[in-house]
């Protein structure tokens, strides 16, 4: 199969490994304002990912975080009046509720930041050693320059970089950085802020340190494929490779980088900052899981994605001749042979997940399968194909 990676930009041959299981790490949620239908077509097409992936045959470890240290979290539970405990365990619940209801599988390893404070510290204190940390104060900053490779993946000019981590949570203008674009792997804690002790005083770790940190403890020094939204290119996951392959000596950190578009809604991109959310679970009460999964699947992960409510409406009818397909009866006549179709559809997964392409076989397929059952063809076949391919692209068919 080909996966594009998006360090080297550009589809590269996937191998599947037979003495091992492929790993897969997948950037979480903070747990705050979940489960907004960015979060859901990020995680449904990993949980793509990871079915089509036992489907030939492999076994999976998935690690999926869940980033509960963090300023939004905190700020959000001050402004509610709630623990920033209470505030995470509320929201990680609806997120789970949302999965279930969404038919995502749930991963493998499904750990938490505030709970993985011991597996970061040895990772900062040994870059401290390599010389591509420094300590200031308390804090302590990973130091971009011993790093010529850092932000290769983004492929920008310092200047760019900086606006853009600028837009993404870096305080150029904190004095206590050598560089602005360095960034935290520690740093002493705000006011009422948690806090966890360190070699360099009480405080908590920076955004970046935690999924390296977890990635590693969890799936090892190298892992095969590691995920998250467009909008982690830059900062998040430059920052992770920056920080890990020094002190585990490996490269590459990560074999494939795989990240889905951006999903938008009226002309800007949705999110939590801006508020301009549609809730998972209230699509789910409007349309089901798989007029969801259609209307989403039909665009290439890789792209922008402009939500619609009418849109995923109009999915349903498409679901619908789904459902009867899988479940058609035929009769005696000459059995319906859809194995070509099989092929282009199997073509299609396998160049990048190309949904839009397999979803338009699957169609075609449905199509023929009802027409050859009523004209009373022998659709046992065809039936038991499409609920297969179904099921696999992760359709309830309920």
């Amino acid at each position: 199969m080909l996966l594009f990676n998006s360090l080297a930009r550009a589809k590269e041959p996937f191998v599947l490994p037979t003495d091992r299981p492929v790993t897969l790490y997948v950037c979480g949620v903070t747990p705050y304002a979940t489960t907004h239908m960015g979060h859901a077509r990020t995680y449904l097409f990993f949980d793509l990912l990871v079915r089509y992936l036992c489907w030939q045959g492999a076994e999976v470890r998935y690690c999926q975080n869940v980033t509960d240290v963090d300023d939004p979290l905190f700020e959000r539970a001050k402004r509610d009046g709630l623990s920033w405990q209470g505030l995470a365990e509320q929201q990680v619940a609806q997120y789970l509720e949302d999965c279930q209801g969404l038919n995502i599988l749930p991963p493998t390893y499904f750990p938490r930041a505030s709970e993985e404070i011991g597996a970061m510290l040895p990772i900062i204190a040994r870059l401290v050693e390599l010389g591509h940390a420094y300590v200031v104060e308390g804090n302590v900053y990973f130091s971009v320059r011993s790093d010529p490779a850092f932000g290769k993946m983004a492929r920008m000019g310092y200047d760019e970089l900086l606006v853009t981590a600028n837009q993404r949570g870096n305080d150029p203008h904190d004095p206590l950085k050598r560089d602005p674009l360095d960034f935290v792997l520690w740093q002493t804690g705000k006011p009422d802020d948690p806090t966890w002790p360190s070699p360099w005083g009480l405080g908590r770790p920076g955004w970046h340190i935690e999924c390296s940190a977890m990635a590693t403890r969890y799936l090892g020094d190298q892992v095969d494929i590691h995920g998250g939204g467009a909008d982690l290119i830059f900062p998040h996951h430059p920052c992770e490779i920056a920080q890990i392959e020094p002190v585990t000596g490996k490269h590459p950190f990560v074999r494939v980088w795989m990240h889905t578009g951006l999903v938008w809604l009226d002309g800007e991109k949705m999110s939590k900052s801006l508020g301009n959310l549609v809730f998972a679970r209230d699509a789910l009460r409007e349309h089901g899981p798989d007029p969801i999964r259609w209307y989403l699947f039909s665009q290439h992960y890789r792209e922008d994605c402009e939500y619609r409510r009418e849109a995923v409406g109009a999915y349903t009818a498409l679901v619908q001749q789904l459902r009867e397909a899988s479940v058609a009866q035929g009769g005696a006549g000459a059995p319906l042979d859809l194995c070509r179709a099989v092929a282009e559809f199997k073509a299609a997964m396998a160049d990048d997940l190309n949904t839009p392409a397999a979803l338009a076989v699957l169609h075609t397929m449905i199509g023929d399968t009802l027409a050859a059952a009523a004209e009373g063809r022998d659709v046992t076949t065809a039936r038991a194909t499409v609920r297969d391919l179904a099921l696999m692209l992760g359709f309830t068919l309920a």
